[in-house]
């Protein structure tokens, strides 16, 4: 089963992901510093990682997970796309999910990523 690790501080937006992706493995990560811990462990096939939260953001996880695995597939989500998008691609972000996003604009990323790869 496909494993995708949901990264987000706010529990609320966990939840409504989880639920966006049930027919997937959903592991979850509330900060960057617990992302990067549970990449290693895990080894997802892609990681949708917010990018404003606390202890460490979405732009320096990403970065980390990118040294630990350079394939690693990450979606950035953000509500700042213009001004944080930039930052998060150069860290390694594949791609940028703007918030608010539809079920069905998640689950077609992830398809499309993954039959890219």
């Amino acid at each position: 089963m496909i494993k995708v690790m949901v990264v987000d501080d706010e529990i609320a937006m966990r939840e409504i992901l989880k639920i966006m992706l049930k027919d997937y493995k959903v592991i979850e990560a509330s900060n960057g510093r617990e992302a990067v811990e549970l990449y290693r462990e895990e080894r997802p096939d892609i990681v949708l990682m917010d990018v404003m939260m606390p202890l460490m953001n979405g732009i320096e996880a990403t970065s980390e997970i990118k040294k630990i695995d350079p394939d690693a597939k990450i979606v950035a989500i953000t509500a700042y796309a213009s001004s944080k998008g930039e930052k998060v691609i150069e860290a390694g972000a594949d791609y940028i999910l703007k918030k608010p996003f539809t079920r069905k604009e998640v689950v077609e990323l992830i398809k499309r990523i993954l039959n890219s790869s």
